[in-house]
């Protein structure tokens, strides 16, 4: 159901109190007056803090900075006269006592009379004490045919004509971003260019980063990881390759279902967080990064709206690779949390939307301590798969060490003893490979000359690595994997 049908049922309905959350305040003011308009004769009154109610001549300028004053109104007012009252900012004065006591009272007269009242706020802050009286109406980010018509209006008001297909990419560019942010984002580029073309798609991802970046829990990543960068895994490799191709139209028509995404556990240093990056490159889909550990820090006092705002600009940008990176930690700390149990609503939050998701919003968790996951994370319908990812065995470490001489010394590769290199890795991660390499490279820096074999191999020696330093938790991780329960990554 759109924003505009339940917003119209829930008038007809004679819902007393509605709650509206966006930051769009001008565009949901314009549609919440086009429902009205629709709906017959219906008076609007608009009250800010600043300037309390304005146009409307009879009551200009009344409840300024007077909160409690501006309910009053709603008594004021005749019984038989239809009214809607728009309460901007409203939210921040539900904890007064006063205020939050007066809409109780309001309640009785709102049931028997036509008015409506409706609180715009940009997060959700209802008191408990008002849940039962406060209806939530969601207000999504504009649809692709509002952002449509709104290129459309502005092409026009150019006298510019557009192709179709530039056109759709424009639409598709712009998803996740407001109506106000298209416009500065379309504004700059008439500025700067003088007209709408192939360089305003760069403008507007880059006010879509300026957004991501915004929510200080999701961050917009630009990968050029490949999967020939990334040794071994070819289990993990064969079935992301199996489902490259189903976000197109084909796959919809065939009626297969967008794949939720997938879990990927395994020792530190392995190649997981790598495997996120070149995932979102390779299927060509932007990467957002979500700092989780900051999700639920932050989180404490302001109900899951943090939560809320990220799963609307994920699938607003679908589709999308979200990647959340080393998701154990962050149910390991929750767990320690006194915050009268505000984390663990928001995880149950989380929780279902992963489970309940139609978006194509593709999930990639990474995950160094599996043990620290609840059973509700990792059971089926959360992930389409879980993958384990084990230190390199022999192969994948001539591979590793392939990748990374490839790319430092692409001429010289053949100078390098793979095989004695191989031998004398076992147990080391890919990361701890890179760097042994490193080392062995500030060795020969040093002493003015190019680094060798047996600089690397002094490399590897001044490295202990982690399977020695937690070998039993290591031990512990690969006997997991072996006993059947996720599939193996390679």
């Amino acid at each position: 159901m759109s924003f505009t049908e339940e917003f119209n049922l829930l008038l007809k309905a004679r819902y007393p109190i509605l709650y509206i959350s966006s930051l769009e305040e001008d565009r949901i003011e314009y549609t919440i007056r086009k429902c009205v308009k629709k709906l017959g004769n219906k008076a609007i009154y608009t009250w800010d803090f600043v300037d309390g109610y304005i146009n409307n001549p009879n009551n200009k300028g009344f409840a300024a900075k007077n909160p409690l004053q501006a309910l009053e109104l709603v008594e004021k007012l005749t019984g038989d006269t239809p009214a809607l009252f728009i309460l901007k900012d409203f939210d921040k004065f539900l904890t007064d006592v006063s205020v939050s006591r007066k809409l109780k009272n309001l309640i009785r007269i709102l049931k028997t009379q036509p008015k409506t009242l409706v609180i715009l706020a940009t997060e959700v802050n209802i008191p408990v004490e008002l849940y039962d009286l406060i209806t939530f109406v969601e207000f999504k980010l504009p649809t692709d045919i509002e952002i449509r018509n709104e290129l459309k209006r502005l092409f026009t008001s150019l006298g510019q004509t557009v192709e179709p297909d530039f056109l759709e990419i424009l639409v598709r560019s712009c998803q996740g971003l407001s109506i106000e942010r298209i416009r500065r984002a379309l504004s700059k580029s008439i500025a700067k260019y003088s007209t709408i073309n192939d360089r305003t798609l760069e403008l507007v991802l880059v006010e879509k980063q300026q957004l991501i970046s915004q929510t200080q829990i999701l961050e917009f990543q630009s990968t050029s990881v490949t999967f020939d960068e990334v040794g071994g895994l070819k289990n993990l490799k064969e079935w992301l390759a199996n489902r490259k191709e189903s976000f197109g139209e084909k796959a919809k028509l065939y009626g297969l279902p967008v794949p939720r995404g997938l879990l990927i556990a395994g020792v530190q240093g392995t190649g997981k967080s790598l495997t996120a990056k070149a995932i979102a490159n390779d299927w060509k889909l932007p990467l957002l990064r979500l700092d989780i550990g900051r999700l639920f820090g932050g989180i404490v006092g302001e109900s899951e709206s943090r939560v809320r705002q990220m799963i609307q600009i994920s699938e607003a940008l679908a589709p999308c690779i979200l990647w959340i990176d080393e998701i154990d930690k962050a149910f390991m700390e929750q767990s320690n949390r006194g915050d009268n149990g505000t984390s663990s609503r928001v995880l149950a939050t989380f929780i279902t939307w992963l489970s309940e998701k139609t978006s194509q919003v593709f999930v990639v968790a990474t995950a160094n301590n599996f043990y620290a996951l609840p059973l509700e994370i990792i059971r089926k319908g959360r992930f389409d798969e879980i993958f384990f990812v084990n230190l390199p065995s022999k192969t994948e470490r001539t591979q590793i060490f392939t990748v990374f001489l490839t790319q430092l010394r692409p001429n010289n590769i053949e100078n390098y003893d793979l095989t004695l290199l191989t031998n004398r890795s076992d147990g080391f991660s890919g990361a701890e490979i890179q760097q042994a390499i490193i080392e062995g490279m500030h060795f020969a820096f040093n002493e003015k000359r190019e680094f060798t074999t047996a600089d690397i191999l002094k490399g590897l020696d001044q490295i202990i690595p982690l399977s020695q330093i937690d070998s039993e938790r290591t031990k512990q991780l690969q006997d997991w994997a072996l006993s059947g329960r996720v599939r193996l990554a390679s």
